[in-house]
């Protein structure tokens, strides 16, 4: 029997989008329908999970199975999901307050488990839902309504925590970089195991131009690093600067004072993580950011498959069990008046 051939707009909802007109959420929807019809996977084994916060509407707009559960723990419900239901393709959709605030916990732990399940992070580095407060990602000095004299806490990055968990697949992308982000959506799909992505997504509400400098076309090539596996990490409008390791550390060059075998070559497929954590941590102004696949790493043991292979095991083992017959085994008793 022939299956048909989905488009983007089958996997849209008949739900009105309520975000903010402008919002950077409309291009990661927008993407997302893109890149599914493309991963062959069916309407009805594709699942949306999502937290709280604006970017936990997503579910709601996807013509797709989805759950919008509670506060920081949309990656315990992915968990429960997808070793339950292997066969189903699950999203987790969150925010920069919910995965790494209240969430944070969670967060990392899915990521060391390897559970294969897709993580998106919107990252605005505000609270949006709420109305203007900081978040885990907001720059220090960063003055909001919770923070009237600026933030002195210094903040999170999403991609260092994500390596320093050792997961096996960790990209950034950027929502006014529209190719690049289905790009990337779509890398994240095919791998297995937890993969990250975080967006640069611009709230154009409470903190609008935050990462102007990496999401408008005419200053990104200054001030943005597209990596790719296999090639030199080579940046700038001219395409005239370079990134070079030197001793521990990186550093920016111009390409023409260099020999071509100094640049460093980005390598995704590397298990130590240790220059990956060096590309994550360049940061603007001083260093260009890095965008695309940071960290791909096959042939790592997923928690879903583990889990399952353990009940297989007990199963062969004492049998289908009995759980009327186990709820009275063991220490029991009784209360009475």
């Amino acid at each position: 029997m022939n299956l048909p051939v989905l488009k983007a707009a089958d996997f849209a909802s008949d739900q009105d989008v309520r975000w903010c007109p402008g919002c950077g959420d409309y291009s990661i929807l927008a993407q997302m329908k893109k890149i599914l019809p493309d991963l062959g996977v069916p309407r009805e084994k594709t699942v949306f999970v999502s937290g709280i916060g604006c970017s936990s509407r997503f579910p709601y707009y996807m013509n797709t199975y989805g759950m919008h559960s509670i506060h920081g723990r949309a990656p315990t419900f992915a968990t429960g999901l997808k070793s339950t239901r292997p066969d189903l393709m699950v999203w987790v959709i969150t925010g920069d307050g919910d995965a790494l605030s209240i969430g944070g916990n969670h967060f990392i732990h899915c990521l060391r488990r390897n559970l294969d399940v897709n993580i998106v992070l919107f990252n605005n580095r505000i609270y949006g839902l709420t109305k203007g407060q900081y978040s885990p990602t907001s720059t220090e000095g960063q003055v909001t309504k919770s923070t009237p004299m600026g933030a002195i806490d210094h903040p999170l990055s999403p991609l260092s925590v994500a390596l320093a968990a050792e997961a096996t697949f960790v990209a950034r992308s950027i929502d006014a970089h529209v190719q690049h982000l289905g790009k990337t959506l779509k890398a994240a799909a095919e791998h297995k195991g937890t993969s990250l992505v975080e967006v640069y997504q611009n709230c154009n509400v409470f903190n609008d131009g935050a990462m102007a400098y990496a999401q408008e076309r005419k200053q990104r090539a200054d001030n943005v690093i597209e990596l790719e596996h296999g090639k030199p990490l080579i940046f700038g409008a001219e395409r005239d600067k370079g990134i070079r390791l030197v001793g521990s550390h990186l550093e920016v060059v111009n390409t023409a004072d260099v020999p071509a075998d100094d640049l460093l070559i980005h390598d995704a497929h590397d298990p130590n993580p240790s220059i990956q954590m060096m590309l994550a941590r360049m940061r603007y102004p001083d260093m260009p950011e890095p965008i695309g696949v940071l960290r791909s790493v096959a042939g790592v043991a997923t928690y879903n498959d583990q889990i399952n292979e353990q009940v297989t095991q007990a199963k062969a083992a004492r049998g289908e069990g009995d759980l009327s017959k186990l709820f009275r085994s063991g220490d029991t008793w009784e209360v009475t008046a």
